[in-house]
């Protein structure tokens, strides 16, 4: 579950200026000679390598996300990390005062909550989730679906109350100037520093930099705190900044960053690349830009991405970016290498946090609990609510024999915040455990997922990769292979080819689905749950070699990748060794 485009490291500078006297990062000294080469990729433009590898077979049927960072799922199949979902937007009106942009959110002229049919279904989603849950702990479930209705309120106050104006401690003042930069809300309280910006714009409504401050702080909020009502607020702020200056840079790369985490990974390219015309040094689009890269598919680019963006704006973002990039090629050697490097020049709690659960969950894949579970500690020792720490730290207890610990450790994590991919962990270690009533606890952790996923479409999230990988193993299968044939439509990466492969299998196709698991595990990726998918897949297309190969291969690398899926891979491992 690597934290990767939507939950990516704090940008850290006050400014997105270039920097002449900048030197090489920590992604340099690893190795690969992290620097740009190529002209066109340097301007922004999308030079490079692109992975073109044609599948055999490929889908072509439409349909209605990955950046990167796919939160796997404990069964090795996998649900994207961006929080939550939004409302419908509704567009402001005007050209000034009130009118002219409302840094609280609330305004417009679109339809209320309760006058949009819209709306409407979305709360039947959630009903629907609490009627399919309510054998077990209603109190608990009903947090969960309201923590979900958060998307159908459109209100600039969730999650505490950030929209009332007050200037709160442990954020830098306004500037005499007016707007904060985006550095000050990466090192003090997000939620005071959101309320300081809307005190400051309700004064200087025309202060575009301040307007694009506000939005790109929407979007982090969203992903820190998992309250998708602020991407469409997310969507007017930055409107209105590049309404006032059609040209900022800050905006651009804002939008493009929103466009991430709304998995819109073409539209973020596009973006970030507009950002990197008007601004090389623009440290956001230059790491959205790897993002989306990435999450095509289009991995020599990304790599090229990531060593322009080293050569400009080296630190923890890009270095932690550069480190997936590698992974994802196999070279877990020099991921490990960059990202303790990244360790070493952290600055902050923010960055340390992040970047040990990095380190936490690179180890994790490759088996390495203990290890992983030491990097877990240090990430919460500097902030002991880091949810993807939580996370983590859950999954490699789980992996680790400590059941027990684990399936709290998720309660509480589903609890604050229920989104796809720690609820199908949840509910898989429920129905490995299989005590009474844990068949239903685990139905009611899948019912969850479902009224995110409704939630999510309705506000305009593509969540088709969420869908996909959960209805597979946990829902309707049908479903499943609609979702995953329309994300490769849109999108060739690793994680959507083994989605589309396992959505494949589970419905009966296997012929079909063999190319695309082969697909999920070309780069070298190590993964055991691609490793595990395929092995299934070869077993049931007759290639018995090729099954126990992988599927020994899955146990050896993570015997603990999932509670569900190892016990599956060792109970097929068995019939084809006792058979041959």
């Amino acid at each position: 579950m690597p934290p990767r485009t939507t939950d990516s490291a704090p940008e850290r500078r006050d400014d997105d200026h270039p920097r002449p006297d900048q030197g090489g990062g920590a992604a340099a000294e690893a190795g690969d000679g992290l620097r740009p080469d190529s002209p066109g990729v340097a301007d922004g433009g999308t030079e490079g390598g692109h992975d073109t590898d044609p599948v055999p077979g490929a889908v072509s049927t439409g349909g209605a996300d990955s950046p990167g960072t796919e939160t796997h799922a404990a069964n090795g199949t996998g649900a994207e990390s961006t929080p939550g979902t939004h409302d419908h937007d509704r567009p402001h009106a005007g050209d000034g005062s009130a009118a002219e942009g409302d840094p609280d959110g609330h305004g417009g002229s679109g339809p209320r909550p309760e006058n949009d049919p819209g709306a409407i279904e979305r709360v039947a989603a959630v009903r629907r989730a609490a009627d399919g849950g309510r054998r077990w702990r209603a109190a608990h479930l009903a947090g969960c679906a309201a923590l979900l209705a958060v998307a159908l309120t459109g209100g600039a106050v969730a999650f505490g109350s950030v929209g009332d104006g007050r200037a709160g401690a442990g954020v830098e003042a306004v500037s005499a100037g007016g707007a904060l930069a985006p550095g000050v809300l990466a090192r003090g309280d997000l939620d005071s520093g959101i309320g300081s910006l809307q005190k400051h714009l309700r004064a200087q409504p025309r202060d575009f930099g301040s307007w694009a401050t506000l939005g790109i702080a929407y979007v982090e909020q969203a992903r820190t705190n998992g309250d998708p009502s602020r991407y469409p607020q997310a969507d007017r702020a930055l409107k209105r900044s590049l309404e006032l200056d059609p040209g900022n840079d800050q905006a651009l790369a804002g939008r493009a960053a929103l466009a991430a985490a709304r998995h819109d990974f073409t539209g973020a390219l596009k973006d970030a690349d507009r950002a990197l015309k008007e601004n090389p040094y623009n440290e956001r689009a230059l790491c959205t830009r790897i993002d989306a890269l990435v999450e095509l598919g289009r991995y020599e680019d990304a790599a090229e991405a990531a060593r322009t963006a080293d050569g400009r704006r080296p630190g923890v973002p890009v270095f932690t970016r550069y480190a997936y990039v590698k992974e994802l090629r196999g070279d877990v050697r020099t991921a490990r290498d960059v990202l303790e490097r990244a360790l070493e020049a952290a600055d902050s709690p923010a960055d340390t946090a992040y970047v040990a659960t990095s380190l936490g969950q690179l180890a994790w894949k490759q088996g390495e609990y203990k290890t992983a579970l030491g990097h877990y500690a240090r990430a919460l020792a500097v902030d002991e609510d880091y949810l993807p720490a939580l996370e983590g730290r859950a999954r490699a207890q789980a992996a680790n024999g400590d059941r027990g610990a684990a399936v709290e450790g998720l309660e509480q994590v589903v609890a604050r915040f229920p989104l796809p991919g720690p609820l199908v962990a949840l509910g898989e270690l429920y129905e490995d455990r299989g005590a009474d009533g844990d068949r239903a606890k685990a139905g009611d952790q899948y019912a969850l997922v479902d009224a995110w996923t409704s939630l999510a479409r309705a506000g305009g999230v593509n969540a088709d990769l969420d869908s996909a990988m959960a209805a597979a193993d946990h829902g309707d299968k049908k479903e499943a292979l609609r979702a995953a044939r329309a994300e490769w439509n849109r999108r060739h990466s690793v994680h959507t080819a083994d989605a589309l492969a396992w959505a494949l299998h589970v419905n009966g196709r296997d012929e079909e689905a063999l190319p695309y698991a082969r697909r999920a595990t070309a780069t070298g990726y190590r993964n055991a749950g691609f490793l595990y998918h395929r092995g299934i897949i070869e077993r049931a297309t007759g290639n018995e070699r090729e099954a126990r190969d992988h599927l020994k291969a899955a146990l050896d690398l993570n015997p603990g990748f999932s509670p569900l899926g190892a016990r599956e891979a060792r109970t097929a491992l068995e019939d084809l060794e006792g058979s041959r």
